[in-house]
């Protein structure tokens, strides 16, 4: 099993800053993607950022120069480095993480619990 903790949600008014973290514990063999996902209350999920091992960042459109994702291997941890937020930037925000239990080609994509991020104007 897998368990993905994140932390650094709150309340920020437009304009501030916020720094999402996510650790992955557990049977981990190796990782390749980890991310961020946000789902509004009766929007859509939405990947927001996501980082695969070795490779590029792939960021949504709406979060593109505002947000920046980092990762730490030695640790089994992203983080969100979230600038400029916006109201519409209220979510509920997932850590995704696609998680090898041992070597070959099986993986299992876990979810952290989520963490609440809201931004007033």
């Amino acid at each position: 099993q897998v368990q993905l903790v994140e932390s650094g949600g709150g309340l920020v008014q437009a304009g501030g800053s916020l720094r999402l973290s996510c650790e992955a514990s557990g049977r981990i063999f190796s990782i390749n993607v980890m991310g961020w996902y946000r789902q509004a209350p009766g929007k859509q999920r939405e990947m927001v950022a996501a980082i695969p091992s070795g490779g590029s960042t792939d960021y949504a459109d709406s979060v593109k120069g505002r947000f920046s994702l980092s990762r730490d291997n030695a640790k089994n941890t992203v983080y969100l480095q979230m600038n400029s937020l916006k109201p519409e930037d209220t979510a509920v925000y997932y850590c995704n993480a696609e998680v090898y239990s041992d070597y070959g080609p099986i993986a299992y994509n876990y979810w952290g619990q989520g963490t609440q991020v809201t931004v007033s104007s």
